[in-house]
């Protein structure tokens, strides 16, 4: 794990990035960062987490750094470890943890709940979503710290590299360490994850639908192989791929409100 800091004191805010070593969106906005030296008005810690994981391009190497914290020093596993380290590093600290995704091009953001700290951060972000995970964050990062996580975009994308360097600096603004930029005007839908959406077995797997596009009952959503996936009752897709997991398909969600 790297671990810089720019700006004078102790920090109150951090930038993580590569909790995933086959998202390198979040370790390339961070190096971007720390090449530039901008004068920070605050002092911000910037980590890049999972690096041996990036170095091999790998999701994990042992297991799945974003489904075991808050890890545990004396495990086996290289990640379960790594995740005691990471969060001991973001103790006390308001984190952007950067993403990407297969399921969609824009960037969005992922909170635990919609708290003051999303209502804080996310209008000055450019995403096109919220997603409120809830119960569906046992694991992760998102509920053992003050975190927005972001997705950046598509997996491995120059796109998804260009929209987290433009991230991070909004959220530097956002928490007065950069000069702050405007406020959106305009509303962010709200979505609350409400289900898994499994996977049977298949060779083949398709989705029919747009993520964060309402989907009507008696539309077919996915296929595995030849079979059809129906919605029975309507629902909002979140993080559908057809590969992005490989239990799953993603979530079903509801849009609870808008954030403006």
């Amino acid at each position: 794990m790297r671990v810089e800091q720019l700006g004078e004191g102790t920090p109150e805010y951090a930038v993580v990035g590569a909790i995933h070593g086959d998202e390198p969106c979040g370790a390339h906005a961070v190096e971007h960062f720390l090449r530039e030296r901008p004068a920070l008005e605050r002092p911000v810690k910037f980590v890049v987490a999972n690096e041996r994981a990036l170095a091999r391009n790998v999701r994990y190497t042992d297991v799945d750094l974003n489904r075991v914290f808050p890890g545990d020093p004396d495990a086996d596993e290289y990640e379960r470890r790594l995740a005691h380290d990471v969060l001991r590093e973001l103790r006390g600290c308001t984190t952007l943890s950067i993403h990407s995704t297969q399921s969609y091009d824009r960037p969005f953001a992922i909170v635990n709940d919609a708290d003051p700290l999303t209502e804080t951060v996310c209008p000055y972000l450019s995403i096109d979503a919220i997603v409120e995970a809830g119960g569906f964050t046992e694991g992760r990062l998102v509920e053992y710290a003050d975190v927005v996580e972001v997705e950046a975009g598509r997996q491995g994308s120059e796109e998804a590299k260009a929209y987290a360097v433009d991230l991070v600096r909004e959220f530097l603004g956002a928490i007065g360490a950069l000069p702050a930029g405007e406020r959106r005007s305009d509303e962010i839908p709200v979505f609350r994850l409400e289900r898994l959406i499994p996977k049977t077995p298949a060779t083949s797997y398709d989705v029919r639908v747009s993520n964060f596009e309402r989907v009507s009952p008696g539309a077919t959503f996915a296929t595995a192989d030849d079979d059809e996936l129906v919605a029975q009752e309507p629902f909002y897709p979140v993080l559908m791929s057809p590969y992005g997991y490989e239990k799953e398909f993603g979530y079903a969600a509801e849009l609870t409100r808008t954030l403006g």
